[in-house]
């Protein structure tokens, strides 16, 4: 992924998490108006949706790493078992923020 893409997808986050925390103004005036989700429901709903995009994202991590840990070690099986560790540690670094991530968008929605 290219430095353009990583700040990318950072900015998405961090807006992701903005708009998720931000108690609304006006849910006053959206529950008088009979609209159709509060602030509430718009909460649970980006949450969600991040917990999803959180997890996709995640996925495709792991599976990169995985892809390009085969190859290596089709190419050099000589130095399989480091490719291995190696792998099996980025992969848990992933997976641990991933959690975070999806841990933090559940959060946002009990709010």
């Amino acid at each position: 992924m290219s430095k353009a893409r990583t700040w990318v997808a950072l900015g998405l986050v961090v807006l992701g998490f903005a708009i998720m925390g931000v108690e609304s103004a006006y849910a006053a005036e959206t529950a008088a108006a009979g609209a159709v989700m509060d602030a509430k429901g718009l909460k649970v709903l980006g949450g969600g949706l991040g917990a999803g995009l959180v997890v996709i994202g995640g996925g495709l991590g792991i599976g990169r790493i995985g892809a390009a840990a085969v190859e290596s070690m089709a190419r050099q099986p000589e130095v399989a078992g480091t490719i291995n560790t190696a792998m099996l540690i980025t992969a848990a670094m992933i997976e641990g923020a991933t959690l975070f991530g999806v841990l933090g968008c559940f959060l946002a929605c009990l709010n």
